[in-house]
């Protein structure tokens, strides 16, 4: 290894692989040096909890800078607009400092149950919660909420081993959610295994939809979680040895107080791709499934809740196969766009999850199981699961 490149790794040392991977790119060593203390600088303020109140400086700054130079060349009709905006979203910032950050608000009323809904338009209402209430569940809810916990980690799992959820309540450092204090942090043996992921999937989310029902808030944290503090607060409870943390879901009460980079974040995350992109009707991926037609339409909103499954940062990895013959239930093949090891088999897992509830809430009877080639591929897109059709009759 040359000087060079002991001397560039000196200073990308403690950064993720994704980032050293990034800066070792830039062509310049004072560059990556500068790109590498600013990673650094954000790193710092994401996991102090800062970061959601400094981004609207990005905007204010320039702004400010550039509404000034307008004054001093006798552009006012620029100026004046410019730097009025800019002390808008200062304001905007500044009452989000002291209202999420400094927790200096008036107090929030207790968001009411779902119990009226039906399965699919619960589903639809259910968004990611990125800004919590200050106060935490109350005992009654603590206690649904476990009751969910315990049914569903007990449930039949594809891997060889059933996923752990354990609860923790303090104020973990996560990105980017805000004044979350109780978490659910999934937990499976430390030996990779494909099927454990997709399960920590599938279980969590039949909990966080129990949670929707209750009115609570729910956000899936993955690459935003900072492990050692979970590990802190897991303590005895974890064996660093023999397990791994998948993820981790805040759950809550939904706060009103939302930062103004939060709400910019949130927005850019409600697009969904149309079916056509994410269910066909050949493995080759070149003709999309009509869901409109029989017997897809058996399926109701199935599709409909698969498609507005939440995913890492809303990448929508998953794609799914329907293969029928004549007017038999079809099945469903669940595939991955990704090589990620984690959060594409996690994201795999919601959908099948959503698919499970949907067919069953349906009267659809069938069960997941894992075929094996020759039946179908296993190269980009990566098959994983099927959910099979129990025979009729």
């Amino acid at each position: 290894m040359s000087v060079q490149k002991e001397r560039t790794d000196d200073f990308l040392r403690g950064l993720g692989a994704n980032e050293r991977a990034i800066l070792e790119r830039i062509p310049w060593r004072f560059l990556r040096k500068l790109a590498a203390r600013a990673v650094r600088a954000k790193m710092r303020a994401q996991f102090t909890g800062w970061l959601q109140y400094l981004l609207p400086l990005v905007v204010i700054v320039p702004l400010t800078l550039i509404g000034a130079i307008a004054q001093l060349l006798d552009a006012g009709w620029l100026a004046r607009p410019l730097v009025g905006m800019a002390g808008l979203i200062f304001a905007v910032a500044a009452f989000d400092l002291v209202t999420v950050k400094f927790k200096l608000r008036v107090p929030e009323h207790h968001p009411s149950r779902n119990d009226d809904l039906d399965l699919f338009d619960m589903m639809r209402v259910r968004r990611s919660c990125r800004s919590f209430q200050t106060r935490r569940m109350s005992a009654a809810d603590r206690v649904e909420l476990m009751e969910s916990v315990r049914v569903h980690v007990q449930e039949p799992t594809i891997g060889p081993t059933p996923v752990r959820l354990e609860y923790i309540a303090a104020s973990l450092t996560v990105w980017p959610t805000v004044n979350a204090t109780e978490f659910l942090v999934a937990i499976v043996p430390k030996e990779y295994n494909r099927t454990s992921v997709i399960d920590v999937g599938r279980c969590l989310q039949k909990v966080v939809m129990d949670a929707t029902r209750m009115g609570l808030g729910t956000c899936w944290i993955g690459p935003g979680a900072d492990h050692a503090s979970i590990l802190q607060h897991l303590g005895d409870r974890f064996d660093p040895d023999q397990e791994q943390i998948i993820c981790v879901c805040a759950v809550g009460y939904k706060s009103s107080y939302i930062p103004l980079f939060l709400r910019v974040f949130n927005a850019q995350f409600k697009r969904r791709l149309p079916l056509s992109e994410l269910v066909f009707a050949d493995s080759t991926f070149e003709h999309p499934a009509d869901v409109t037609v029989d017997p897809f339409t058996q399926f109701g909103r199935t599709f409909e809740i698969c498609q507005w499954a939440p995913s890492s940062y809303n990448g929508q990895t998953t794609r799914c196969v329907v293969t029928s013959s004549g007017d038999e239930v079809p099945r469903v093949d669940f595939y991955t766009t990704t090589s990620s090891q984690y959060y594409a088999p996690v994201a795999l897992g919601i959908w099948s999850a959503n698919w499970g509830m949907g067919c069953e809430a349906l009267g659809i009877d069938g069960e997941f199981m894992i075929l094996t080639p020759p039946h179908v591929p296993n190269t980009l897109p990566r098959y994983d699961l099927s959910w099979v059709p129990n025979q009729r009759g």
